[in-house]
């Protein structure tokens, strides 16, 4: 197994470092402690620490990429089944251990909106997340799971804002409900 590089150790503690405190509240000397690096090593990989916020952003959101091939781009299920599949792993994750940290972007999009470096990268992600959801669903349409005039893009902006509503609420109440009555009101209302 080949040893991790310094950068490598300060980007993996990065990640769990800015979920767990947020990126105000995540120190670099709170970051390198937790790669077990000296605290220069960190000056020597990133320009800034908004620079390293990007790269741990682009890191967290790796994790998203690879949710959104297992559920809403897996075309082994029928559109609907990959929706479900993606509102489940989401209900999951704000069920587990780290729900009291919440979704990683929505807390930098919070913590960052007036960042000029950071902000751009922020709107790409969310437009990814938004264009994966409009595409599901405008395969359910095509599959006949929904009404022919379901307004696909509307309607996955506005999951994609709720999704981070419900992560903020799952977040302050350490529960998993506000997630699954966003699932069962897309289902039952929105798309019926």
């Amino acid at each position: 197994m080949a040893k991790l590089s310094n950068r490598d150790k300060i980007l993996s503690a990065g990640v769990r470092v800015v979920h767990e405190r947020g990126f105000g509240g995540a120190s670099v000397r709170d970051i390198v402690q937790a790669a077990g690096v000296p605290q220069g090593s960190f000056t020597n990989h990133f320009v800034s620490k908004e620079a390293f916020g990007l790269e741990v952003l682009d890191i967290y959101f790796q994790q998203s990429l690879v949710l959104f091939a297992e559920t809403l781009r897996n075309e082994a299920l029928t559109p609907l089944q990959r929706l479900d599949a993606f509102f489940e792993a989401n209900i999951d994750r704000v069920s587990g251990a780290a729900v009291c940290n919440g979704c990683m972007i929505g807390n930098l999009a919070a913590e960052n909106s007036d960042s000029e470096m950071m902000r751009p990268r922020l709107i790409h992600i969310f437009q990814e997340v938004q264009a994966a959801i409009a595409s599901c669903l405008r395969a359910a349409v095509t599959a006949g799971e929904v009404r022919a005039d379901l307004e696909c893009d509307d309607i996955a902006a506005f999951l994609v804002a709720s999704l981070q509503g419900t992560n903020l609420l799952a977040k302050v109440e350490r529960s998993a409900e506000p997630m699954e009555r966003l699932k069962r009101i897309t289902f039952n209302t929105l798309l019926r």
